[in-house]
């Protein structure tokens, strides 16, 4: 589904044009420039919700009907479940537990964390998804190229960095597994298994 697809969507649930919509799907979906298939979703979470889109565009936006819009609510309810056929939501876990378990131990996180030791915001953007999932290897996530020089600009009107990165998107993406869940929601995620086990029995 593309980003005129989910914003076609979200004019039908909340008015307004296309173009009030566009930049934001459009946003979520740009990690489609790092991985060409499903593994991609990384911001397809609730975290990817609260640490990047969210203080991007910020809480709501007002759009051509003068209609408040949450934006929280758009990411969910108009690009995120479409894309797991409204069954899901997944969270940052499912992907991070799709990184091989060898991953961690390729890369020193340490010696990157040290540019950042003393920038407590930063810090604690960085940091966020080793806090959500206690996996040292869910650093791949923050601590490459592309989340430094696109993201944290962006989150934090921080300056982008001309350097050499030890890390980039691909050590992500090529440390994780494609998983039967990312295929469109074609089976649930380990997340959904409890929930799935209490509406079963």
């Amino acid at each position: 589904m593309n980003s005129v697809i989910h914003s076609q969507i979200s004019v039908r649930k909340r008015g307004g044009v296309i173009e009030d919509y566009l930049k934001i799907h459009d946003f979520i979906d740009s990690t489609k420039e790092l991985c060409s298939d499903n593994r991609h979703r990384i911001l397809h979470t609730m975290w990817g919700i609260k640490r990047v889109i969210v203080p991007v565009f910020g809480h709501t936006i007002i759009n051509s009907d003068n209609k408040t819009v949450n934006i929280k609510d758009l990411c969910e309810q108009d690009h995120i479940l479409p894309d797991y056929q409204n069954r899901f939501i997944p969270t940052l876990s499912d992907f991070v537990n799709a990184i091989d378990n060898s991953a961690a131990s390729k890369y020193d996180f340490k010696e990157f964390a040290k540019g950042y030791k003393d920038d407590q915001e930063l810090a604690e953007l960085l940091l966020s998804p080793l806090n959500v999932t206690g996996l040292k290897k869910s650093l791949l996530i923050t601590h490459n190229s592309w989340f430094i020089n696109e993201i944290v600009p962006k989150v934090l009107n921080r300056k982008v960095e001309i350097k050499d990165f030890e890390i980039n998107p691909g050590d992500l993406f090529d440390n994780m597994h494609y998983k039967l869940w990312m295929d469109n929601g074609s089976t649930y995620p380990e997340s959904c298994k409890f929930t799935l086990g209490k509406i079963v029995g």
